[in-house]
C-alpha cells in the first residue's frame, strides 16, 4: 500500500512517493486491497482535474478508480484501464471486480467466475490494486475509505439498477475522468461469435476429449458432429494426397526435362560422331579408299623376270594380261559389269588356246 499508512497494530509507516519509486506489480501480481493489514491514511484533500493533471500534490500519487465486470478479459479492457493510469502524471489505479451474485443479478450470466475475474485483472500490468466484491453503485462511504480521487469510465451513460446513469453523482461531485472505448472488441462481441460459431468449437472440443454431457450436447448432435470430424479428416486427406501428387508431378515434370535435355545432347553427339565416321570427308571414306588401293594392288601382276621361258607359247602371240582394262588408259570399263565380261572373255580365249 502505498502514501501514509496506518497498520492495525497502531504503527504508522510514512513512505515518499517519487517517480523513481519501483512498482512491485511489474513483477508480481496485484494485492487484494482486504489482504492488505494497513488501510490507507494518505492525505486526502480534494484536487481538481487540472491540479491533478500537475502533478500534485508532490507527497502522494493521485488515486484512480476503475470498476467493472471483466469477464473474458480482452484487449479492450486493457486499454481502458492503460487510459485510466495515465489520465495523470502520477496516479495509483485501484480496480474494482464486481461479484457472482451482483453480476448475475444486475447484468447477466458471466463466462468467467469471480475469481478468475480476480486473476486475470491482478495480473494486468496497469492494475495497483484489486478491490474485490465491489458494489455496484458507488457510495461516498466506499469513495471515502479507499480515499479515491477519481473515477475512470468510458463516458457513455450506463443504465443499470433502475438508474439511467449510475455515474451520474460522480460525474456531478466533478471527480469523472473519462476513458475511450475501443471498437470493435467487446465481451459481448466474443460471446457472439462462439454462439454463431458453436458448431465449430463443440467439434473442435469433441476432437480434444471433452465429452458430450461437458458441452451440453444431445446424443444425436455428438454423433453428428463425430461424423463431420470424420468426414473433414477425410477431407484433409485428400488434400494431403492431392499436395503430394503435385509435388510428384512436378518432380516428374522436371526429371523429363533434364532427360530430355540429355537427350538432345545425346542426339547431337551421336549425330556428331556419325558424320565424321561416315560424312563426306569421314574417317570410313579414306579407309574405304586405302582398302581399294590394296585390293588394286593385289589383283595386279607382277613383271616376269627377263629371260623366263614362254613354257611352248607361240613365240608370234604375246600374252595378254589378265586384266586388260587396267593398262588400257584409251577405254576402261564402263562398270563393274562390263569388268566381268572382259574377264570371262578372256577366260574363253585361254581356254581356246589349251
Amino acid at each position: 500500500m502505498v502514501g501514509s499508512q496506518k497498520c492495525s497494530a497502531g504503527e504508522e509507516v510514512q513512505e515518499t512517493y517519487t517517480p523513481r519509486l519501483q512498482r512491485k506489480t511489474l513483477t508480481a501480481p496485484a494485492p487484494f486491497a482486504d489482504e492488505t493489514s494497513c488501510q490507507c491514511q494518505a492525505p486526502h484533500e480534494k484536487l481538481t482535474v487540472a491540479q491533478a493533471r500537475l502533478g500534485t500534490p508532490v507527497d502522494r500519487p493521485v488515486r484512480v478508480y476503475a470498476d467493472g465486470i471483466f469477464d473474458l478479459f480482452h484487449s479492450g479492457h486493457a486499454r481502458a484501464l492503460m487510459q485510466a493510469k495515465t489520465l495523470f502524471p502520477n496516479s495509483y489505479l485501484l480496480v474494482g471486480v464486481c461479484s457472482d451474485d451482483l453480476t448475475h443479478k444486475f447484468k447477466g450470466f458471466t463466462v468467467m467466475n469471480e475469481t478468475e475475474r480476480y486473476e486475470a485483472l491482478r495480473h494486468c500490468r496497469y492494475v495497483d490494486e484489486v478491490i474485490r466484491d465491489a458494489p455496484w453503485t458507488l457510495t461516498p462511504e466506499f469513495l471515502e475509505k479507499h480515499k479515491i480521487d477519481f473515477v475512470a469510465h468510458d463516458d457513455i451513460p450506463y443504465s443499470s439498477a433502475g438508474s439511467d446513469d449510475v455515474y451520474k453523482h460522480i460525474k456531478e461531485a466533478g471527480m469523472f475522468v473519462p476513458t475511450q472505448r475501443t471498437e470493435g472488441i467487446s465481451t459481448s462481441d466474443i460471446i457472439t461469435r462462439i454462439v454463431r460459431d458453436y458448431d465449430v468449437y463443440a467439434r473442435r472440443n469433441l476432437q480434444r476429449g471433452y465429452t458430450a454431457k461437458e458441452l451440453n450436447v444431445s446424443f444425436i448432435n455428438e454423433k453428428k458432429y463425430r461424423f463431420q470430424n470424420q468426414v473433414d479428416k477425410m477431407k484433409e486427406k485428400v488434400k494431403n494426397v492431392e499436395e503430394k501428387s503435385k509435388e510428384f508431378v512436378n518432380k516428374v515434370e522436371e526429371k523429363s526435362h533434364d532427360l530430355i535435355q540429355k537427350w538432345e545432347e545425346k542426339s547431337r553427339e551421336f549425330i556428331g560422331n556419325f558424320l565424321e565416321l561416315f560424312g563426306p570427308d569421314g574417317a570410313w571414306k579414306q579407309m574405304f579408299q586405302e582398302r581399294s588401293g590394296r585390293m588394286l594392288q593385289a589383283f595386279s601382276p607382277r613383271q616376269s623376270p627377263t629371260g623366263s621361258p614362254t613354257r611352248g607359247r607361240s613365240p608370234s602371240r604375246s600374252p595378254s594380261p589378265p586384266f586388260p582394262w587396267l593398262f588400257n588408259k584409251a577405254s576402261p570399263p564402263s562398270s563393274p559389269k562390263a569388268a566381268s565380261a572382259s574377264l570371262s572373255s578372256m577366260s574363253e580365249g585361254d581356254e581356246d588356246e589349251k
